[in-house]
């Protein structure tokens, strides 16, 4: 690899990926879509399509509505749309979803509600429908 000296850009690594979150702290609302290559952490409101290429964790205090596009999410609050998940989705003992789930893999703890239907799909199958929102734009 060649770095030129006017590069002032570090390069990504593993541990600058794993300690980066971003946050939607409770009593905040967001209207519109959000997009991040980090985690993100919602204990506030999300009204829109949420995309992360890492995990999604909504709070007891979650109210997200919309589309859930992300690699793996913990839920233990309040969603209200679709849930499109690449690998692992873990529904909490409080959490509700009105909606459909796409998912590789899930666990639901007793408790949990969901009021829609669930469909098992492969990594391509997720790519495909992960790509399918930015497309239309």
């Amino acid at each position: 690899m060649n770095f030129s000296k006017n590069e002032t850009k570090a390069p990504k690594t593993t541990e600058q990926n794993v300690n980066s979150v971003s946050r939607i702290a409770q009593g905040a609302v967001l209207k519109g879509d959000l997009s991040a290559s980090t985690d993100i952490r919602v204990d506030g409101s999300v009204e829109g399509t949420l995309r992360s290429d890492g995990r999604v964790v909504a709070g007891e205090s979650a109210c997200l509505s919309g589309r859930l596009f992300c690699a793996n999410a913990d839920i233990w609050g309040r969603m209200d749309g679709d849930i499109y998940v690449r690998d692992l989705l873990s529904l909490k003992s409080s959490a509700v979803v009105n909606g459909d789930i796409y998912v590789s893999r899930v666990q639901v703890e007793l408790g949990a509600q969901v009021n829609g239907s669930v469909k098992v799909i492969s990594g391509d199958e997720y790519d495909a429908l992960f790509a399918a929102p930015a497309e239309k734009k």
